[in-house]
């Protein structure tokens, strides 16, 4: 973990003693002293009308990610009083409007700014996946240009008044990372979910999740153990797919002071409604996956909610 780090704001971003070996060092060197981007305040004022912005992450691909995400908009939605958005970020590998059943939609152009596509009337979702004229199209692009996406994304686009705003991010600690805690550093972030797989392979690439976002001084809601043992329909024995060597999630959770949300088992039900563009909660309401999910938003909401202690409550739990 890298210790001392200035801020992304600071002049002395990637350019002091602690920024040495920091993978993004040169990044971050790049923007030192310049002026602040316009665009940060005019996002803050876009974003006045979103209650709640909550960050998915992952250090490596293939956990879930975009999953989970699709799966706690579907959840938090289900109450129809909620306004729910999902913002992909994941320029180039947008698989949300796949997950959501929108593939082939397009964006419109309306007087206020982009309008999202809805899956249902509270629940919209933009994503550069709506832009590309066929789903496998190669987004080719260099990190200015992502950024630039990421900022019209959050600056132009017709939100109105939502209550959660949940940004699927790619997975690792890169350009769109810094771009959107950056651009969202005025209007307030939650925090960050991430999520994670038991296998030390994937909690090694999860820690440094964790130093990035301290670094950046994101909060952490807590960590979600995806794909956490499988259970046999038939016999109902657990075995474990990926089996956690050093303790999984929990283990790491216990050793970096951070809340553990909640474990989602596999289940390939939910595969296959991701595929079909389906909520698996709603295909599957009585499945210990689903009951996993239902246990993890609950907690994610208590985290946003205004009182003081829910933090010391989901530490404590």
């Amino acid at each position: 973990m890298y210790t001392g780090c200035p801020g992304t704001g600071s002049a002395q971003a990637g350019r002091g003693a602690s920024c040495q070996g920091c993978p993004n060092q040169r990044l971050c060197a790049s923007g030192a002293g310049a002026a602040p981007d316009p665009a940060i305040e005019e996002i803050k004022e876009k974003m006045k009308n979103v209650k709640h912005k909550i960050l998915v992450l992952s250090g490596k691909g293939g956990v879930g990610k975009s999953t989970f995400s699709a799966h706690l908009a579907h959840g938090l939605a289900e109450d129809e009083n909620t306004q729910i958005a999902v913002l992909d970020i994941d320029i180039c590998g947008p698989s949300i409007p796949k997950i959501m059943g929108l593939e082939g939609e397009q964006v419109h152009q309306s007087g206020s700014g982009w309008s999202p596509v809805y899956v249902d009337d509270n629940l919209g979702v933009m994503s550069v996946g709506f832009l590309l004229s066929s789903p496998d199209d190669a987004v080719i692009w260099r990190g200015p240009k992502k950024n630039g996406m990421i900022k019209q994304f959050l600056r132009d686009v017709d939100w109105g008044e939502i209550d959660y705003l949940i940004v699927d991010t790619p997975p690792g600690t890169s350009d769109e990372h810094l771009s959107v805690v950056q651009y969202l550093s005025a209007a307030h972030i939650d925090g960050a979910v991430i999520v994670t797989t038991p296998q030390e392979v994937s909690l090694q690439d999860v820690r440094k999740e964790i130093s990035f976002c301290r670094k950046v001084k994101l909060p952490i809601i807590g960590v979600v153990e995806n794909m956490s043992g499988f259970i046999c329909p038939k016999c109902e024995k657990e075995s474990q797919i990926f089996p956690p060597t050093t303790g999984g999630a929990e283990l790491m959770c216990q050793a970096l002071k951070i809340p553990l949300l909640g474990r989602v088992p596999l289940d390939p039900q939910i595969g296959k409604s991701c595929d079909k563009g389906q909520s698996f909660m709603t295909e599957a309401p009585n499945s210990p996956a689903t009951l996993a999910y239902r246990s993890i938003i609950q907690r994610i909401q208590v985290f946003c909610s205004p009182h003081p202690s829910h933090q010391e409550e989901l530490v404590g739990s």
